[in-house]
């Protein structure tokens, strides 16, 4: 009977644990711990391994969980084959819904809300315990760790891009976090969450296509050119030299066309050659420091796929319609 009592608290720790470990490692802020690591903390150090691998660190705890489920199951049985040796539907059925019970609540309930709360001092806390269960449990988490492989391989995922959507969300919470706190404006927030948001995107879905976009021709007199910037609410025109083809030569700005003197011919600015796959932060850097210019947007072949400016770009990441 003792044994079978000792089991259950051992099964009951092992699952809570690992549950709550589960919740505290996905959890926990991946900033302070590069800070702490590069500080000298050696828990910090090897808590940021298990961040960097976490195949290992999940296998680890889903086998450690299965171990404290069964264990509890083990001793369910050897305390009613001990207390009620006759047996009986009730005794079959009741002590198994209790533990069932007291697992689920101080098991998996309890711990992962202990460690949603405090992930990070509690998971500093608890680390050592983990490299201890990922040693002892390493024969079966290997098979985890090669089923992982196969099935990254099956869809194609690399764990780059899975490490850049934890860091990307846990920057996300920090934000929000922020803005509860008082400590970010509305708009800090805002600005921050879309450039996380557009920073991987590429231009060519903030470009406005080549038929949208109003274009003017050297044989055009400076007063249509204005005429048609002014319809058109346009500051940079694409300039077409009507000769050739209509091969565009660059942009005219319409500040330019307003200071300089009437007979001085057509003096067009270059653009800003921008690839269609070029990231939005990218973009948004070259014509950046053009300051005020127009950006061509081409795809491999060299085609011209839009034009995108600066404002519009920054008129994006503000969220402004």
């Amino acid at each position: 009977m003792i044994l079978g009592i000792i089991l259950l608290v051992v099964a009951l720790a092992m699952a809570a644990f690992f549950a709550g470990t589960e919740t505290g490692f996905y959890r926990q802020s991946r900033l302070r711990l590069v800070t702490e690591a590069m500080s000298g903390d050696r828990r910090a150090r090897l808590l940021l391994w298990f961040t960097n691998q976490p195949s290992i660190f999940v296998a680890t705890a889903l086998v450690g969980a299965t171990i404290g489920n069964d264990l509890s199951s083990y001793a369910v049985v050897m305390l009613t084959d001990r207390l009620f040796p006759n047996g009986g539907i009730i005794v079959a059925t009741l002590p198994p819904l209790l533990v069932s019970l007291i697992m689920f609540i101080g098991g998996d309930l309890f711990p992962k809300n202990v460690f949603y709360n405090a992930p990070n001092r509690l998971m500093h806390r608890c680390v050592p315990a983990v490299a201890v269960a990922a040693v002892l449990f390493a024969p079966v988490t290997f098979v985890l760790w090669l089923l992982s492989l196969a099935l990254r391989v099956v869809t194609s995922e690399r764990p780059e891009e899975l490490r850049l959507r934890l860091a990307r969300r846990e920057l996300n919470l920090m934000l929000v976090e922020g803005s509860e706190a008082g400590i970010l404006r509305p708009i800090q927030r805002t600005l921050a969450q879309n450039m996380l948001a557009m920073a991987g995107q590429p231009v060519r879905n903030f470009a406005s296509p080549i038929g949208r976009v109003v274009r003017v021709t050297t044989t055009m007199p400076r007063s249509d050119i204005l005429r048609i910037a002014q319809r058109h609410r346009r500051t940079l025109l694409p300039l077409e030299d009507a000769h050739d083809k209509r091969k565009l030569l660059g942009f005219i700005r319409t500040v330019d066309l307003i200071l300089s003197d009437d007979e001085a011919g057509l003096q067009p600015r270059p653009f800003v050659e921008l690839s269609e796959n070029e990231t939005f932060l990218s973009a948004l850097g070259k014509l950046g420091v053009a300051q005020d210019a127009l950006g061509h947007v081409v795809n491999a072949a060299g085609k011209t796929i839009g034009f995108v400016t600066g404002r519009e770009l920054r008129a994006a990441l503000l969220g402004a319609p």
